[in-house]
């Protein structure tokens, strides 16, 4: 906590006191890097400054705010979640973890986050940088995914909590709501700064004389992950396709992955990406001398590796095999949510609404 206190970030949402805003950040930093979440948060607490706002903003405008961050699903939750706090709870966030579980979408690394950092009461949390020091302080074995290690740290954080709670002084911590903000703030910090998965510097680390990994130079074996599933490769056809200034787009129906985002009209191939443009002419049944190859969109996510073949073709009438769509001017593709791939192909087509 002392520790904490002097080498904390200067983070944006630690100047804040406001659960709704500390929870829309532990949201966004959920497998997301911290440089990266900040211009969003910042952007995002500026158009929805209150829960109220974000429980009424249209799906394509949240989407919008939340789009480059990925995995949609948390932004859906956290609509739904705040929805449900304005209906149930009158607009009040709760401050005890138990209710805050039974919001959608919040599990009980979010629920322990919102407790202890918005209100600081007496909950732990473990996430990835809490499972790695935790992990490495008492050389745990196993993988923290499974269930039997997974338990050991949040017991061991449970522990902390406790003693955070006997102690008779505490180090000042302004970034810090108090004692188990503190604590829970101290951990997490520690291991994104210095408790690093790759080269980690112990010399920094301030609990380096308790750690057994550091002790027995078993640092790199902490904690054990599983090794990463080969990465499936995915290649697509992608038809940019233009009349009269206006954009021929999709938005992804309810059901599919990344549901109410847009894209341009793709085809999942599987021929010799040496004859993309033989296979995009059969796709579109229009002449090759019509195609216009652009770049090709390299892309990974979760455990796939994209590419895209992407062709240009201006058309009056839409093929059948891509009929379900719509125009949209170029102004109107700079405020719609695309998938990320097609915001690369966007971005490079009309930079000035990348």
């Amino acid at each position: 906590m002392s520790w904490f206190g002097q080498n904390a970030r200067d983070l944006p949402w630690r100047h804040s006191r406001d659960p709704y805003g500390i929870w829309v950040s532990e949201v966004m930093l959920q497998q997301t890097q911290v440089q990266t979440v900040i211009p969003y948060w910042n952007r995002w607490m500026t158009a929805l400054p209150t829960l109220q706002d974000l429980a009424g903003v249209p799906e394509d405008r949240l989407l919008k705010l939340w789009e480059g961050l990925g995995y949609y699903s948390r932004v859906r939750n956290l609509q739904r979640a705040a929805r449900a706090v304005m209906h149930q709870y009158h607009g009040r966030i709760p401050s005890q973890r138990s209710t805050l579980l039974e919001l959608p979408g919040v599990g009980p690394y979010t629920a322990g986050a919102i407790a202890s950092l918005a209100f600081n009461q007496p909950e732990p949390l473990v996430d990835g940088n809490v499972a790695r020091v935790l992990s490495r302080l008492n050389r745990i074995e196993g993988d923290p995914r499974d269930s039997a290690p997974r338990d050991q740290l949040w017991q061991l954080a449970q522990g902390l909590v406790t003693a955070a709670g006997e102690l008779k002084s505490v180090p000042s911590t302004p970034m810090a709501a108090g004692r188990y903000s503190a604590l829970n703030q101290g951990l997490m910090e520690l291991g994104a700064t210095v408790c690093l998965p790759r080269n980690p510097t112990c010399l920094l680390c301030p609990v380096s004389g308790q750690c057994q990994a550091h002790r027995t130079g078993e640092v790199d074996r902490y904690p054990m992950v599983r090794p990463r599933v080969k990465a499936t490769r995915v290649r697509y056809l992608v038809a940019v396709v233009t009349h009269a200034g206006k954009w021929w787009m999709r938005k992804r129906n309810v059901g599919e992955i990344n549901q109410g985002l847009w894209e341009f009209p793709q085809l999942e191939v599987t021929d010799d990406p040496r004859e993309a443009s033989i296979s995009a002419r059969n796709w579109l049944g229009v002449p090759e001398s019509q195609l216009i190859p652009l770049p090709r969109i390299r892309h990974a996510i979760t455990r796939y590796q994209i590419t895209l073949d992407v062709f240009m073709v201006s058309l009056k009438r839409i093929p059948d095999v891509i009929k379900n769509g719509e125009w949209v001017t170029s102004e109107e593709v700079g405020e719609l949510a695309l998938t990320a791939a097609h915001r690369k192909i966007a971005g490079s087509l009309l930079p000035r609404h990348n």
